[in-house]
């Protein structure tokens, strides 16, 4: 519990405190903090990658209706992530519940849209079941200089009550650091997509190995997710 404040579980007066707990300064490295042509990893999670959302639909997520208009319900500002890089992590109830920052940039807009509570998990994502655009999520557009425009969902799966976009960043023009809070999943599973436009990112090949093989890797906020592509198709 050392990396956690409070440190002290009996210092929390609700189960719900505890699962929403914070990590202390510090105790979570951002891996190149001060290198803005570099993404990092949005929660303690299993995590897959791919450079499109077509691969993304061949080979991990199934739903018939698995595009960005369908997840973001905007078929005008999706255009810019057409088949765009897609990182797809995915959380169960024992890890850190809080989301970070993949990138710094600005927040451009922000929409919640209601929904379902599905569970999300390989099998289910390997069905014909359109889950992910179905279960409730909050969307931020970020504006970033070395990524272009990059999409961040938190979607709320089984028993998760609240799905927590920070109240700073809900509000178009607010400056965001890499690995700064986003947000919260209260009590439950959950599941963040994040999505940059075509190009516009090189996933790290460890990544990209594992994922191609249909396999979700463990991974913790701030560790490396991929590097920027300065101009597209760099």
């Amino acid at each position: 519990m050392e990396e956690f404040q409070p440190s002290d579980i009996h210092e929390y007066a609700t189960f719900e405190d505890f699962f929403v707990r914070q990590h202390a300064v510090g105790s979570c490295p951002i891996f190149a903090e001060s290198d803005p042509t570099k993404a990092v990893v949005v929660a303690h999670s299993r995590v897959v990658v791919y450079p499109s959302v077509s691969q993304a639909q061949a080979l991990w997520i199934k739903g018939n209706n698995f595009t960005i208009e369908n997840l973001i319900l905007d078929p005008e500002r999706a255009r810019v992530w057409a088949d765009g890089g897609v990182a797809s992590f995915r959380l169960s109830p024992q890890d850190y519940h809080r989301y970070h920052s993949p990138v710094a940039g600005r927040v451009s807009w922000f929409k919640q849209i209601s929904g379902d509570y599905y569970q999300v998990d390989p099998v289910c994502l390997s069905s014909n079941v359109d889950i992910l655009t179905r279960n409730a999520r909050c969307c931020v557009g970020l504006e970033t200089k070395e990524f272009g425009m990059v999409l961040f969902i938190a979607i709320g799966v089984t028993n998760v009550g609240i799905v927590e976009i920070n109240e700073s960043l809900r509000k178009a023009g607010t400056e965001v650091k890499k690995g700064d809070e986003i947000g919260l999943f209260q009590f439950g599973g959950s599941s963040i997509i994040v999505a940059f436009e075509k190009d516009r990112i090189k996933f790290d090949e460890d990544l990209l190995s594992v994922s191609r093989k249909r396999i979700m890797v463990d991974v913790e906020v701030g560790m490396s997710l991929g590097t920027a592509c300065l101009t597209p198709s760099s």
